[in-house]
């Protein structure tokens, strides 16, 4: 029987995907927000009393822009997540009700407090979070209540106005309920974060935030907690930076483990490793060592201890960051380390890279032997079940059984290219959900998280494949998951994330891979347009 994309779309990829979209969402606020978050680190690098080159003046900016500029800029992409560009205003509008409620708060207790010893602004990052897309969702269902019951010539003036009075109505609840609630949240999460660091606890976050970035989770731990923390501690410390920077974006846990593969894994993992290395700690994205861990899930370890030492380094010696790292590239990092902290920085890279490295190759070392087995007996059953499939024996078959003998090492890329005989024999022509006899691909997507930088390599890989076949009609892009629409006609994602964009896109045909830069698929992908064009499809 058949399976489509469809009937696949009902399955739930339960707590783990529902933490995932909400990761994706808030990453929505913060990701595109980076460049100003790097020109506000730029500013306070030069201009600030302790940069490089002080200047009272130009450090003016420094507050406002922090203050006012960057969350009313997470406001308006956050209402603009929900409800297009009338929820970013709407959004905008809520929010400022939320900075100046808090500033009035404090304001307050300030009056009962000495003049040396005031507390300070409290930078409203959280509170647009909240409140823009809730100002921004509640705005899209007041609209839907009058929807096509506006008399003609009169749409303009009511939408107008209705966004106008719901953002100021919003503006109200912002400056009282929530800038107090948000106020206290503040509050709490400073404190336990300074408990963290004041009774040298903080290392322990490595075994939620290592396990979670493998599994695509720590978007919303980095941008709902680590981002927004991190930049009002950088704002209000003496050294103007925040180790919270530096938790989830250290580069070294990563190109521990993979330097490790390249030493002592096996098969395509290991001849793909290097090249993943300098991906990952020059270009940044993390994401290219995710399927490494995943081969085995023990590695998870290995990065956990790495980002613990990493910590503790920065810890002890105060490694810190002036603003968020992205992408997570040590040239990124280099280029945000505050207070001229650079040697216990690079020392925290180079500490996670060498513990994880250490550890995941004993893990490697001791199961080798074992998983070389493994690879052959599972290459094995790929080839009887194909052969089960295709209801006789083949000298196709028998060849890779001599093969398989002689040479395991290529194990894994065969028995990945039996599946895909596999799923094919079954289903007709299928690929992973899609069905590709009636799809006639014209426009492939490649999805990530952010839509940024795997998934960009993983279309530039592709396109030059396809360049070299000569296919010259078919678009390739790059997106984020939850920018995918209904045209896309083939979606390409990591394994983890397919449930996803198979949720977004449910008539599109979808293809996971392990590796977003090495898969065998694509060469499959590029010969399925070359056939739908050789048919005139």
């Amino acid at each position: 029987m058949t399976t489509t994309s469809k009937d696949v779309a009902g399955q739930t990829g339960g707590a783990r995907v529902a933490v995932q979209r909400f990761g994706t969402f808030l990453s929505g606020m913060i990701m595109p927000l980076i460049p100003a978050l790097l020109a506000w680190g730029i500013f306070t690098a030069f201009f600030i009393e302790k940069g490089w080159t002080p200047n009272a003046q130009l450090a003016t900016i420094v507050g406002p822009y922090i203050h006012y500029l960057l969350p009313i800029l997470i406001a308006y992409l956050g209402g603009h997540l929900v409800y297009s560009v009338r929820g970013g205003v709407v959004g905008a509008i809520a929010t400022f009700g939320v900075i100046a409620g808090s500033d009035y708060l404090i304001a307050q207790v300030n009056l009962n407090l000495p003049a040396d010893n005031q507390l300070g602004e409290i930078n409203m990052f959280i509170g647009a979070m909240i409140m823009a897309p809730l100002a921004a969702w509640t705005m899209k269902q007041l609209d839907r209540l009058w929807d096509g019951k506006i008399k003609a010539g009169f749409e303009m003036l009511v939408n107008m106005f209705s966004a106008g009075i719901w953002g100021f109505v919003m503006a109200i609840v912002g400056f009282y309920p929530l800038a107090f609630l948000i106020n206290g949240l503040m509050d709490l999460l400073s404190t336990a974060v300074n408990f963290l660091i004041d009774t040298g606890l903080l290392p322990l976050t490595s075994i939620l935030i290592e396990p979670a970035k493998v599994f695509f989770l720590n978007n919303a731990i980095n941008h709902g907690v680590l981002t927004p923390l991190g930049i009002e501690q950088a704002a209000s410390s003496d050294s103007g930076g925040s180790i919270l920077f530096l938790l989830e974006a250290n580069p070294g846990p990563g190109v521990g483990l993979l330097l490790a593969f390249t030493i002592f894994g096996i098969g395509a993992a290991r001849a793909s490793a290097p090249g993943a290395a300098l991906i990952q700690f020059v270009g940044g994205i993390h994401e290219v060592y995710f399927p490494y861990a995943l081969l085995k899930p023990t590695l998870i370890i290995a990065l956990i201890f790495g980002g613990m030492t990493g910590v503790t380094t920065n810890l002890l010696l105060g490694g810190a960051l002036r603003a968020p790292a992205a992408p997570g590239s040590i040239l990124a990092v280099l280029a945000q380390v505050a207070d001229n902290s650079y040697f216990a920085v690079i020392l925290s890279v180079v500490l996670s890279a060498a513990v994880t490295f250490v550890i995941a190759s004993i893990i490697l070392r001791a199961s080798r032997k074992r998983d070389l087995l493994n690879e052959g007996d599972q290459f094995e059953a790929a080839i009887a079940k194909t052969e089960a499939n295709k209801g006789k024996t083949s000298a196709a078959m028998g060849a890779l059984r001599a093969t398989n003998g002689r040479d395991r090492t290529v194990n894994r890329d065969a028995e990945e290219a039996f599946d895909r005989l596999e799923t094919e024999d079954q289903t007709g022509g299928q690929l992973d959900g899609g069905i590709v006899g009636t799809k006639h691909i014209q426009n492939v997507v490649f999805a990530c998280d952010a839509g940024m930088g795997s998934s960009a390599m993983g279309a530039s890989v592709l396109r030059n494949k396809f360049k070299k076949a000569g296919l010259t009609d078919v678009t390739i892009t790059n997106a984020a998951i939850a920018n995918l629409d209904p045209s896309a006609d083939l979606v390409i994602t990591q394994n983890q994330l397919t449930d996803r964009a198979r949720r977004q896109t449910p008539d599109a045909v979808h293809v996971s891979v392990d590796n977003f830069m090495n898969s065998p698929k694509y060469d499959e992908v590029v010969d399925l347009v070359r056939e739908q064009q050789q048919d005139g499809k």
